[in-house]
Order: C-alpha cells, then structure tokens, then sequence
C-alpha cells in the first residue's frame, strides 16, 4: 500500500521546491580575484609558490597522479583578514561560525569620486546605495582594475596609491554593525596610514600635497593623528569581530550599487590567522 504525503508534508515539500526554484533563478557573480604564482602579495609578505612534487607520468618521486606543495603567505589575492592577525586574543578563521561570513549587503560604486590617495566617506557610500545596519559593505574604488591581471595593471597604484578611509569612517562601520567590509584595492586602510608610507616616502609627500588641498593646508598627521589612525581599520575594527576582505575583484563591475546576497567562503583554517576566500554574490534580477 502507497503512502501519501500528509499535509504539512506536502506543504514543506511545496516551499522547498519554491525555494530551489527561486534559487535556481538568481544570477551569480564571482568578485574574486585569478590567484596566480604571479600575483603579488601584500608588500613585504610571502608570495605563493606552486610545485609539484609528482607527475602524472611518474616523474618526481611519484606515478598516476598529479600533486602539488604550496607554500604562501594568506595574503595573496583575494582573502579575509581574521581577527588574530592584529588582535591576539580573537578568533581565528576556522572558529568563525559561517552564517557570519554570508548575508544581505550591497557593493558601493564610489570610482567616479575617487582617484590616487583619496579619502572616501560614509556619505559617499550612502548616496549610492542604501546601507543597512547588519550589511556586508563591498566598497568599490575602481582600483581593481589595477590588479596584476588586468590589462591596466599598476602595481604601485593598487597597493601605495589607492584610496582609503576618512577620519571617522571607521566609527560609522561600527555604529553600522557591518558583518564584514570588503574592498577592491590593496588594505582597506589608506596606504599612507600603513607601514607602506615609512617605505615609499614619495608617495607620502604626494598624499599629504593631495590632503593638504583638500584640508585648508592641515597635513597628514593633522587630519590622521597617527596614535589613533594608524592600521585604524584593522587594530580598531578586529578587536569588535569586524574584519575585511581585500583584494577583491572578478565581476564586481557587473554589480554596482545593488543591493545583494553576499557568500565570503574561506578555508575552515583552525589556526589561521587569515585565509584565502571565494567572493560570490546573489542577484534577483
């Protein structure tokens, strides 16, 4: 004898069909950077290497199979910055429950407004799309199309020159809740409130004449007092569980100023400090 479905059964079973229906509808864009041997870490931390120690053919120790050694630093393309890599008494990657790293959020187009050593602000972010508390924040520069695989690709431009955060700008990510932050550039800090303006002192120069414009003659350490805007984004926000994504890139044009479903997927790393990570997001239309 049959037996039929009861009828919370049938009901479950309905919304679950429309539910992978939905799904199956959405259109998906990868925002993640090419990973290759040639893309360049961030400045001073250990590029990736790839090789193999046996062959298909049996060379190298080995027959029937192709494998691989990697040996890298996690900050190499597209990753996520974890807690513990300035604060050591957080979380490391793999103790990040997931639902933390997926959720609604939007991808802010500022490239118009911006260009070398900028500083962009909340208001920016806000008058192209509507930010929720909650959000991930996907903040595109237009500094991607930098990137080592680009055809414009400026390697200087992307990581010593791109633009960053305003004073405040990292009170407002925390009075906004924000799951994660993720920018399309080298550091989701201006790279003159890093390590990067004590190594390209030009640069420095050129970023505090650019500010200088813009602030009634007030220099970098006038706007950026240094014992609270120093790696601010990271040593600030790190400690409150709000962390970034750097690097990111792929599709990201395709998305701009939308409101999305956002997917970070990082290595489950028990012990690492941050990771490499798949960007993806969801679109209805």
């Amino acid at each position: 004898m049959k037996k039929t479905l009861n009828s919370k059964s049938k009901k479950s079973s309905k919304k679950a069909d429309e539910f992978l229906k939905y799904m199956s509808s959405l259109k998906m864009y990868d925002l993640t950077q090419r990973l290759s041997v040639h893309t360049p870490p961030w400045p001073s931390y250990v590029p990736l290497s790839i090789q193999y120690f046996k062959r298909i053919a049996g060379a190298h120790m080995g027959q029937g199979a192709n494998g691989q050694v990697i040996t890298t630093s996690n900050h190499v393309g597209t990753h996520i910055d974890g807690e513990i890599h300035f604060h050591a008494s957080g979380r490391s990657i793999g103790q990040v429950p997931m639902n933390e790293w997926v959720g609604p959020g939007v991808v802010a187009d500022i490239s118009d407004e911006v260009s070398d050593y900028s500083l962009y602000t909340p208001e920016m972010i806000m008058d192209r799309v509507e930010v929720k508390k909650g959000d991930v924040l996907i903040i595109n520069t237009g500094y991607h199309r930098y990137a080592w695989d680009q055809k414009g690709s400026d390697e200087l431009r992307y990581f010593v020159r791109h633009p960053g955060p305003a004073p405040g700008f990292h009170k407002w990510a925390l009075k906004m809740k924000l799951k994660w932050i993720g920018v399309d550039c080298g550091s989701a800090d201006h790279p003159m409130n890093t390590i990067i303006r004590k190594w390209h002192p030009d640069a420095f120069l050129a970023a505090e004449k650019s500010l200088k414009e813009q602030f009634d003659g007030r220099g970098w350490d006038e706007v950026f007092p240094q014992d609270e805007y120093y790696q601010v984004m990271h040593l600030k926000l790190f400690p409150k569980k709000l962390v970034h994504a750097e690097n990111i890139g792929g599709e990201i044009a395709k998305v701009s100023n939308k409101r999305l479903y956002i997917g970070l997927f990082p290595t489950k790393g028990i012990e690492m400090e941050s990771a490499f990570c798949r960007v993806v997001a969801w679109d209805h239309n």
